[in-house]
């Protein structure tokens, strides 16, 4: 997944027709790329499994288990997040759209629907049996694609390919880790694996970098992002309708589900604010952007389990404090809002004062935390303050950049 030159393949519209077609590379350059049917297929089908693991993460916090809760939460993440990853990175480069390569990724669809069903005997009795054998299945569904581009490909684009087959399917191996070893070494097992995991692809490009397109990229991050907002606003939806319909607490939940409300349309706000596809070009600002969405996906994510734990705290559901359930809001708000700023702002802002206009907004949004009540709304507030302070500031140096080319004086003919 990293930058390269133009590769010498052919357009998508070049392609001879068929349901089996070579997978050859896609060109770096290819106009008009944008996110195809089924992409948007797999995009849908994997928030079904990050869905599960914001649920568990819910009961787990509820219950007075966070720190439990938080450590099943980031593995199980990090196995839907990595193969959904890999996957994107691969279509951008490789997708072909024939019989065969539709049929692979439902398979590797077919394996997040088992990592879903798994997630609940993974939170609750540590049996990481059935996650294990879903994310295997996606990741084999990888090594199948990674071959077959091996088989069209030739000279260094080759041994890439094959690389990159041989080190999935190796980690497969070492993430039985989570089955055979005893509980606390698996959290070592995740870290090692997790780590080999990321090494992968700088193993792979060495010598060969593949050729993703930076517009497609941007746009599939995206729409992910969009998708997870979504399925927070569903979570946090659904939490406030039935502690109403079942408390009758209608008062202590509308700040809840307005901070709420006001927290996501900010995050979206905040991460479309600039075009980043034109900052992916080299191969170091390819590899940290993609890899620093593991938190911008998981904060987002979590944002709705925190919601649904405030929910259930208002009404007397859940065993911990008001502190706790706020903490479990505007934590992962602060996380969302710092990674979107050291990945997507920081690039884009001019001056000072841009420049800190997102820190700050995470460190306020923290403060918040010992709001009692009204902590997710003042959060909201905080998070909608910094969108007009943004736009405001934008606004202020454009303005100021063209009264001064008005005002410069013009160039002397020679």
């Amino acid at each position: 997944m990293t930058s390269s030159s133009p590769p010498a393949s052919a357009s998508p519209g070049a392609r001879s027709d068929g349901p089996l077609r070579r997978l050859t590379a896609r060109g770096r350059h290819e106009a008009h790329r944008v996110s195809s049917p089924l992409e948007l297929f797999f995009d849908l089908c994997f928030v079904v499994a990050i869905a599960q693991a914001g649920a568990q993460l819910v009961h787990a916090v509820a219950e007075g288990h966070p720190g439990e809760g938080i450590l099943n939460y980031a593995l199980v993440f990090f196995a839907i997040w990595w193969a959904w990853m890999n996957f994107t990175w691969f279509a951008s480069a490789y997708d072909n759209d024939d019989a065969l390569y539709r049929v692979v990724t439902l398979v590797q669809i077919a394996g997040v629907l088992v990592l879903a069903a798994g997630v609940s005997r993974a939170f609750q009795q540590h049996d990481y049996l059935v996650v294990w054998i879903g994310y295997v299945i996606m990741r084999l569904a990888m090594v199948a694609q990674w071959l077959r581009a091996a088989r069209s490909a030739e000279g260094a684009e080759r041994s890439a390919a094959v690389r990159y087959a041989g080190g999935v399917l190796l980690c497969q191996v070492g993430w039985l880790g989570l089955i055979l070893l005893p509980g606390p070494a698996r959290v070592w097992a995740f870290l090692v694996m997790a780590v080999v995991e990321l090494c992968v692809p700088l193993f792979a490009e060495r010598h060969h970098e593949t050729s993703w397109h930076p517009h497609h990229i941007a746009e599939r991050y995206g729409l992910f992002t969009i998708i997870v907002l979504g399925e927070t606003i569903a979570a946090a939806t659904v939490a406030v309708k039935s502690a109403v319909d079942e408390h009758d607490a209608l008062g202590e939940l509308l700040p809840i589900a307005a901070g709420g409300l006001l927290i996501v349309f900010s995050a979206w706000w905040i991460y479309f604010v600039v075009p980043i596809h034109m900052h992916l070009r080299s191969n170091a600002q390819s590899f940290l952007w993609g890899y620093g969405h593991y938190l911008i996906f998981s904060s987002a994510a979590a944002i709705g389990a925190g919601l649904e734990v405030a929910v259930e705290q208002a009404v007397g559901k859940a065993h911990i404090s008001a502190l706790a359930a706020s903490a479990a809001v505007t934590l992962p708000t602060a996380l969302y809002l710092l990674t979107v700023w050291v990945l997507h702002a920081r690039h884009f802002k001019v001056g000072i004062a841009q420049q800190l206009v997102l820190p700050g907004t995470a460190l306020l949004v923290v403060c918040c935390t010992f709001l009692g009540s009204w902590a997710v709304l003042a959060a909201g507030l905080v998070s909608a303050a910094a969108v007009a302070v943004g736009v405001t500031l934008t606004a202020h140096g454009a303005f100021r950049q063209r009264h001064a080319v008005r005002r410069s004086p013009p160039a002397e003919l020679p």
